[in-house]
């Protein structure tokens, strides 16, 4: 999950002089957050410093973070024909080149040392903040569209994939080892209405992107869809911190690997308890093939670096 941030001295130092935007967009900046934690703990692997919303902007959508916090699209999708004016899935390559330039450049600087992941939003969770105009607690306008205009969510959701698959591609062929699909907003859908909300549309990307690269699928809150989040074809699935991690891989195919899923507040707490947490889920997971340790949701601001050490260091040294 995501590795750089708040919780490093040296990140904020570097907000200091340039905007979350900003360091998203300039490669040199990117790679230097990204490897801000890698010089600072034993991890196996880097993830691209970038966003989710980079895939609405690149359609013509902007997105910005206010400053009282949260998510402020430039203008909300109102209706079919705001729809029809997003760009086309080709845009992506020419609008998003930052992305593959920074990956190179964390390519050459890696080596063969570690494994370096892409990632992207879902097309429910980017249709989410577009069709909302920002950040919500429910997301209700998502979910009233969905039920209400079908064709207009539908064509929607097409053109999310079709840019999705665009961009997961070039991460792919810029050096990204595997890619992460993020469906942060899966937990917000009825059971019943993931299928069509959701489901249908990743398929679409794994199938797409599949035998180019291990695919991870994160889909928060919907763990009453785990065996059809498994059909998808991705072979990783990544769990959230709610999640019993070994009851969940238990009722897995033995093909599907999973990540996860420490609760990253305990990182708020001591190395200690942080350490003991860490044994206690690696031993639910020890009969268990096909384990990615990892946090069940990214990394949070009041994160101490001598307890991010002890994760690291309790991880490395299990056996």
């Amino acid at each position: 999950m995501r590795q750089a941030g708040r919780y490093l001295p040296e990140y904020r130092a570097l907000k200091q002089k340039h905007t979350f935007v900003e360091m998203v967009r300039t490669p040199d900046l990117a790679v230097e957050v990204t490897l801000q934690p890698l010089r600072r703990f034993a991890l196996d692997a880097a993830i691209l410093f970038s966003d989710i919303l980079v895939i609405p902007e690149a359609l013509g959508q902007p997105y910005r973070f206010k400053e009282e916090g949260g998510i402020a699209m430039e203008f909300r999708l109102e209706d079919a024909a705001a729809v029809e004016r997003l760009a086309p899935a080709s845009a992506v390559r020419e609008k998003l080149a930052y992305m593959p330039a920074a990956l190179r450049i964390l390519r050459r600087e890696l080596g063969d040392t570690k494994a370096l992941l892409g990632f992207g939003g879902s097309p429910w969770t980017l249709a989410c903040y577009m069709l909302e105009g920002g950040g919500s607690d429910d997301f209700a306008r998502a979910k009233e569209v969905f039920h209400r205009d079908r064709p207009l969510f539908d064509r929607l959701m097409e053109k999310l994939t079709d840019a999705s698959i665009e961009h997961f591609r070039a991460q792919i062929e810029a050096g990204a080892d595997a890619v992460q699909i993020f469906d942060s907003w899966a937990g917000i859908v009825p059971a019943i209405d993931y299928e069509a909300a959701s489901l249908k549309w990743i398929r679409r990307i794994v199938d797409a992107i599949g035998r180019r690269a291990p695919v991870i699928l994160f889909a928060r809150g919907a763990m009453a869809a785990l065996p059809a989040l498994a059909a998808t074809g991705a072979p990783v699935l990544a769990l959230d911190w709610t999640v019993d991690l070994g009851a969940a891989a238990r009722a897995l195919p033995a093909t599907t690997a999973v990540q996860g899923n420490l609760d990253p507040v305990l990182l708020n707490t001591t190395p200690d308890v942080v350490a003991r947490e860490a044994r206690r889920l690696l031993e639910s997971m020890r009969s268990r093939p096909g384990h990615i340790f990892n946090l069940g949701h990214g990394i949070l601001p009041q994160a101490k670096i001598e307890n991010v050490s002890a994760l690291v260091d309790t991880v490395v040294a299990f056996a």
